[in-house]
């Protein structure tokens, strides 16, 4: 079924499923310590009775046995066990005394009741006392419907038309004249034991009010469970509705941003709970990807315009040099301008795919060891002949600083560095380089005393295709110099920061973890 595959309902049934199982076992624990301590009492009051009741028998009425003296006889003679015991005649019945009488409610049908019989004949019982309590003449005073047994399942011994005890495991307690364990008939609870004098003595009571009690306790247990079960099955459906809520929150904008509205954002209502916190994560990436998307739109859209201008000039000169007939030196200048514009294209075609390398990782790098002072030297006599031209002066620091990585790369680094600060220096200004080692970092500075770079232009000084007439891009001022350098440094596990001040140059920080 569909109900039993969705999140919600198979929360909402384990949790209803949980909060039953604790309900009912609280309730039937609850339950059950009450009975207990229902029958508890009861049995108190039963066992009282009966002690009070014994010792106002014993009090009253004889015991009809009298043992008769024992004599020592002569070693050599055999013991005489003499007579038979002598009787004394057995009281016929027994008044129970006024003093007892207030503990025994004979008016009151649900009150304690008593019945004594000695040898099948009955001395006693209170009012109240059931009339279904039969057969005396065994000694075992019982319900017509009674089991044959004693509570405690012990069979009964005759002696003397009574009951005894003929063993040693069942001689105890019928001995010390002390009750049973009480047990229940219907709705009736009771004692019924034997003394050693020859009385069986039931106590008992009609139970029906407590059984009541505890009907009305069961059923108030049920409703208060009930209740609870309501109001705890409408809380977790409250609490399940809201967890969720971000799950369908994110389904819908995840449905939205796939029909093509990145823009769409997830709205996080509890930022603190594991679902807001994915929320938070999930809008984090669409952010990105929103970013993504329209920088690579950008990106396509001025790839498309630098192509646009070479492949104008080649079609321009082409379509001229085919109107007419023209001389061997204007074909030759029409061919030479073709080249250049080719060369063009071909430098931000290789910068396109060196870039588009680096974005998928494909991108190779050498690994070796190397001295770091030693490439960037190797830059700057490469490039003093540009400076030499613009009369720039270069300026070195370099301290020998052992790396691993790619040589050749970060030579290009370096290079298109020291070139931009070339030519966006001032005439006899200077460009400073030093490399030294700073925590664990191989930190290179080339600064120059040229025109700077406008604030607002600065955060975008590494942003591929992006110009101004102040920034610092290389590339064949294409606006893809800094953004290869910068991929090509954090390809190495490096950063690469720009500052400046308008009109008093700039610096360039590359920094790269040294090689242990």
């Amino acid at each position: 079924m569909k109900i039993f595959k969705s999140i919600k309902w198979r929360l909402q049934l384990w949790y209803g499923l949980i909060l039953v199982a604790v309900l009912v076992g609280f309730g039937v624990t609850a339950y059950q310590l009450e009975y207990g301590r229902q029958m508890r009492r009861i049995d108190g009051e039963l066992h009282l009775r009966f002690g009070m009741l014994v010792n106002a028998l014993h009090e009253s009425m004889p015991p009809p046995i009298r043992p008769r003296p024992r004599f020592r006889n002569p070693p050599d003679e055999q013991p005489d066990d003499g007579p038979p015991p002598r009787r004394l005649p057995a009281p016929s019945k027994f008044v129970l005394p006024s003093w007892l009488s207030g503990f025994f409610n004979v008016t009151n049908a649900y009150g304690y009741y008593y019945v004594i019989s000695r040898n099948g004949q009955e001395l006693d019982r209170s009012t109240n006392a059931p009339a279904n309590i039969q057969n005396l003449s065994s000694g075992n005073a019982r319900y017509v419907n009674a089991p044959l047994t004693l509570p405690q399942n012990e069979p009964p011994v005759k002696y003397n038309g009574g009951i005894t005890v003929d063993s040693e495991l069942k001689s105890q307690r019928f001995a010390a004249g002390q009750p049973g364990a009480a047990w229940m008939h219907g709705d009736f609870r009771e004692i019924n034991t034997g003394v050693p004098s020859g009385e069986w003595i039931v106590i008992g009571k009609n139970i029906t009010p407590e059984l009541r009690e505890l009907h009305r306790s069961a059923l108030e247990f049920t409703l208060i469970g009930g209740i609870i079960l309501l109001f705890g099955l409408a809380g977790g459906w409250w609490l399940v509705s809201r967890a969720l809520k971000s799950i369908s929150s994110i389904s819908t904008t995840a449905v939205k941003i796939s029909a093509g509205d990145l823009s769409q954002r997830i709205d996080v209502a509890e930022a603190e709970s594991e679902l807001g916190q994915l929320a938070a994560v999930l809008n984090s990436t669409f952010a990105r990807l929103e970013t993504a998307f329209a920088q690579q739109k950008q990106f396509a859209s001025d790839a498309a315009h630098e192509l646009r201008t070479p492949v104008s000039v080649i079609l321009t000169q082409t379509q001229t040099a085919l109107n007419r007939e023209r001389e061997a030196a204007s074909y030759k200048q029409t061919v030479e301008a073709c080249q250049r514009a080719a060369q063009r294209m071909r430098r931000l075609i290789e910068s396109l795919l060196e870039l588009a390398r680096f974005d998928a990782g494909q991108e190779v790098l050498k690994r070796m060891s190397f001295d770091l002072s030693r490439t960037v030297l190797d830059s700057v006599d490469m490039v003093q002949t540009l400076a030499d031209e613009r009369k720039v002066k270069i300026i070195s620091g370099l301290a020998p600083l052992p790396l691993a990585g790619d040589c050749e790369r970060l030579a290009q680094v370096v290079t298109n560095l020291l070139t931009n600060a070339i030519q966006y220096n001032r005439p006899d200004g200077e460009v400073r380089v030093k490399l030294e080692a700073q925590a664990g970092l191989a930190v290179l500075t080339i600064a120059d005393t040229g025109q700077g770079i406008a604030p607002a232009d600065l955060p975008h000084v590494f942003e591929r295709f992006y110009r101004s007439d102040s920034s610092r891009t290389g590339g064949g001022n294409a606006g893809l110099g800094l953004a290869i350098c910068k991929a090509i440094v954090e390809a190495h596990g490096g950063t690469m920061e720009a500052a400046s001040v308008a009109g008093a140059g700039s610096i360039f920080t590359v920094r790269l973890p040294i090689d242990d």
